[in-house]
């Protein structure tokens, strides 16, 4: 059914190769013990550059950065901060503090962007879709009903515009970091 589209012509560049994220590695940044210096991921961790590296949120165990290719204004990854790639590999502090952190995102893409429902999940190894296999991260996608992203005059659908820039501030405020 077309309403259970996703639009998402932005991940153009993802799907061609274009996987670096939003600044190269540096030897200057702060690396935790095991932390893979091509993981974008790992990259954010390590330094404190949060809108440039579209950190929206730091906890104790967890980072929380905008996707930059997502699939829906919104998109965000909740991440352990240890790169890790098996579910086993986490202590129960840090599964605590992630689960907290996915309810804090989830209220937080309600309140500000009003979203209606959400897809959250996480893909475990490459097998499975993941990405960056090696460092676990849950994709939190808010959605709206009709959000197929066609133009309204085409499909009776509203298109939520928003640069990953602007949500970075509303989503930084919402979360009291701005």
């Amino acid at each position: 059914m077309q309403d259970d589209l996703i639009w998402a012509p932005w991940r153009l560049g993802y799907v061609q190769g274009d996987k670096k994220g939003p600044l190269k590695p540096d030897a200057k940044l702060n690396w935790l013990p095991g932390a893979d210096h091509d993981c974008f991921l790992c990259q954010a961790v390590a330094d404190s550059a949060d809108r440039d590296r579209l950190v929206v949120d730091r906890g104790e165990h967890s980072i929380t950065v905008l996707n930059l290719y997502p699939y829906n204004n919104g998109h965000l990854l909740v991440s352990p901060r240890q790169h890790v790639a098996r579910l086993d590999q986490l202590d129960a502090a840090v599964q605590l503090e992630l689960t907290e952190k996915i309810a804090r995102m989830i209220k937080a893409l309600e309140k500000r962007l009003q979203a209606q429902g959400f897809n959250v999940g996480l893909n475990l190894g490459s097998a499975a879709g993941a990405g960056v296999p090696g460092h676990l991260h849950w994709h939190v996608v808010p959605r709206w009903k009709g959000d197929t992203n066609f133009m309204p005059s085409l499909a009776g659908i509203n298109v939520i515009p928003q640069s990953l820039d602007a949500l970075w501030e509303a989503l930084t405020e919402e979360l009291g970091r701005a």
